[in-house]
């Protein structure tokens, strides 16, 4: 089924922080919706890139040698196997690229933020 995503109204969805919701797929990757505020964990996907594109808000991810800050209408790949760990200090919505299947935490220990179960707005 072909269909348009209004972000706004799909945010509108959901509350929740650190649960993405799939808003739609693109060749073997999960477009994902997701609300971030305070602390991830510290993780890496060895298999797979993640991008992130903020939509509202500002959110940094740090690396084990440098933190990049980004706001709206800015994105940054992060490539597999690099340890990161996303971070926004108010409520920031954003827009996730990632293989389907991905879980979230990565190689973390499994957790109150491990999401093995895909929602679709």
């Amino acid at each position: 089924m072909v269909r348009k995503v209004n972000l706004a109204g799909a945010f509108a969805t959901f509350s929740d922080t650190w649960s993405p919701r799939i808003a739609g797929q693109v060749d073997g990757y999960d477009i994902k919706l997701v609300r971030l505020e305070g602390d991830f964990v510290w993780h890496k996907h060895d298999d797979a890139d993640e991008l992130f594109l903020v939509i509202e808000g500002q959110m940094e991810i740090a690396f084990r040698d440098h933190t990049v800050t980004l706001d709206a209408g800015e994105f940054l790949v992060v490539p597999r196997g690099v340890e990161h760990k996303p971070h926004a200090q108010a409520e920031c919505k954003v827009m996730l690229f990632e293989r389907q299947g991905l879980v979230n935490t990565g190689d973390a220990p499994v957790s109150d933020l491990t999401q093995r179960a895909q929602t679709r707005i």
